[in-house]
């Protein structure tokens, strides 16, 4: 059996571990280990299981991972990005569709503290949604904009998956950072579109309100946005001026956060004790899927399906646009099934050459491919962000009924797909701004 051979057998393996439902890093660990052992000895493929771990977890970059997790926990449990959502609602209440608004600003922030879909979701959907509910808003456009809302959480940095992706591709973690921040702007932009466009049409969905706050309650209001807004200058205006590696900003957020909670007085020994336990969960399981990538990357090189696999897309002569939708098309099936991390670890080793070869910015790619993975949040069957918020609502709303909600943000996400394809500009302008 030649390499590529015995490599599409381990991919076909790989993809048979999945489907029965063993978890995607040890079924990445498993079917590269096996690969390496019938293609080069049990020493060599040992040898790939002791050295591989370590570069991939030593690598410096990785280090940020962890931190900007316990940032987000901090946040989430402490509460500190409440205020987010109070003082948007009480500046927005006279829009159409006003708390759907503010739940979309509400997330923004919080996207800016977390770099977590589901954890912006959660957390936002359950200071949201009651009070859309108690407003009289449909429960699938209440539902549906905060399932949606939670995918900005992943494009505005810090987003774990760009930290990911940059350490794959090596690609500087700062520039997917800025390419990150402009998509999850549109992205936002985007979802305040298709509230109001939603409530123009059909009022019902959200009843408007003749109470408007007095002037010194909405700066009131805006003075409780101060914990978040404090957040945002310490980690990136070090990150962006170049004063903090991403390391050393996700450790500055995280301590600056504590300090912010401990004066605030939610700080309590739970809330910190969840937090740490939940950073090195998360940690944990991401490291185990990188590991295996890591392993699969290097055993697809070893054995050249790498480069057969690329050859053979390019030497169909395709233009490079057809095999850019044709790799779109390909994450939305996999967002379908697949938790995005794993996706994007499981097939970046294959797609990366393509993306390469066919001449596309890796960086471009870089955010284009964290939209698409977002996208795979809020599709059925498996949509994360969804079974979040069916969670927090209990019982009240079906599932089915939240599905049907994020429709209409389903159809603006693959306008904005389509917007990064035909002028990738718009992604590539800010980071070339600053080099």
């Amino acid at each position: 059996m030649s390499g590529v051979e015995l490599g599409l057998a381990v991919i076909g393996l790989l993809l048979v571990l999945i489907a029965l439902r063993m978890p995607i890093g040890f079924a990445l660990t498993g079917a590269s280990f096996i690969g390496l052992w019938v293609m080069m000895g049990w020493r060599v493929a040992w040898g790939s299981l002791g050295v591989i771990p370590y570069q991939f977890a030593a690598n410096w970059v990785l280090s940020s991972v962890p931190m900007f997790l316990l940032l987000g926990f901090i946040c989430y449990h402490t509460k500190l990005t409440q205020g987010l959502f109070n003082a948007a609602r009480l500046w927005l209440s006279a829009l159409p569709g006003g708390l759907a608004i503010a739940s979309i600003f509400g997330a923004s922030g919080f996207a800016a503290v977390s770099g977590s879909s589901v954890a912006c979701s959660a957390t936002m959907g359950r200071i949201a949604i009651p009070e859309m509910l108690k407003a009289r808003y449909h429960p699938e456009l209440a539902t549906g904009t905060l399932a949606a809302a939670g995918t900005i959480g992943a494009l505005i940095p810090p987003s774990i998956i760009l930290i990911l992706y940059g350490i794959i591709a090596q690609i500087p973690v700062t520039g997917l950072f800025l390419g990150g921040l402009v998509a999850g702007i549109l992205t936002a932009i985007g979802y305040i579109i298709v509230i109001l466009v939603r409530v123009k049409l059909d009022p019902s969905l959200a009843p408007s309100t003749s109470e408007r706050a007095p002037m010194s309650e909405k700066m009131a209001a805006l003075k409780e946005t101060w914990p978040v807004i404090l957040l945002i200058i310490a980690i990136f205006g070090g990150l962006f001026s170049g004063v903090f590696t991403p390391t050393e900003a996700g450790a500055t957020g995280a301590f600056t956060a504590l300090l912010i909670a401990g004066l605030k007085r939610t700080l309590t020994v739970k809330a910190f004790i969840d937090s740490i336990l939940e950073t090195v969960t998360t940690t944990s399981s991401l490291i185990i899927i990188g590991i295996g990538a890591s392993l699969l990357t290097r055993f697809l090189a070893l054995s050249g399906t790498g480069d057969f696999l690329s050859a053979a897309v390019l030497s169909l002569g395709a233009d490079p646009m057809v095999i850019i939708i044709g790799i779109v098309v390909l994450y939305l099936i996999l967002g379908m099934f697949l938790e995005p991390i794993g996706a994007m670890l499981l097939t970046l080793p294959i797609v990366l050459p393509i993306v390469s070869e066919s001449g596309f910015s890796l960086l471009w790619f870089g955010i284009l491919l964290c939209k698409l993975l977002e996208i795979g949040m809020i599709t059925p069957p498996v949509g994360m962000n969804v079974f979040v918020i069916k969670s927090v609502t209990g019982n009240l709303i079906s599932t089915t009924a939240i599905f049907r909600g994020v429709l209409w943000f389903l159809v603006m996400d693959l306008l904005m797909v389509a917007l990064y394809i035909l002028w990738p500009d718009l992604i590539l302008a800010l980071p070339a701004a600053f080099g």
